[in-house]
């Protein structure tokens, strides 16, 4: 089935990380970040409010205690930068690397019940950091759920410094 017209627009092509923002890492991390940019590309809902229509070109980055998103067309010209107070996040993406290091730990030698219960908290946790990230880009841009997920995924990967 053809997508539509808005379909087609109303989402991101591509999408990278500031390199300033996340430095060096080892190779698995950067294969981790690399496999959450291609699972959003492949899948998104993504819409500026009250801008050009897309698709869009998305620059995640981490400037001046912001959360930055640099939004251009599919030509690469700029749109718009939106910026986002970054203390909302700082807790949850905290707890977040804790539990995903439980999570680690417990998948070696822990019992399935316990490494399930470690991944309900894994997840609830993420789907808390991006339920925030769509209340702060309301207004600014529509994204769907999963959308949201994803680029929460991507604002850990710019705080995960390995």
């Amino acid at each position: 089935m053809a997508q539509s017209d808005n379909e087609n627009q109303a989402r991101l092509i591509e999408i990278t990380l500031d390199r300033q923002s996340i430095g060096g890492n080892t190779p698995d991390i950067e294969q981790e970040r690399e496999l959450a940019i291609i699972d959003l590309v492949e899948s998104n809902y993504f819409e500026l409010v009250d801008k050009q229509a897309g698709p869009y070109v998305l620059r995640l980055a981490i400037a001046d205690g912001r959360l930055v998103f640099d939004v251009m067309n599919d030509q690469r010209q700029p749109i718009t930068a939106i910026g986002l107070v970054l203390s909302p996040f700082r807790r949850i993406v905290k707890d977040y690397f804790l539990i995903c290091d439980s999570y680690f730990e417990a998948i070696k030698s822990a019992p399935p019940s316990r490494i399930e219960a470690i991944d309900m908290g894994r997840r609830s946790l993420h789907n808390e950091g991006s339920q925030i990230l769509q209340e702060r880009l309301q207004g600014k841009v529509k994204l769907d759920f999963d959308t949201s997920r994803r680029l929460f995924t991507l604002i850990c990967a710019l705080h995960w410094k390995g």
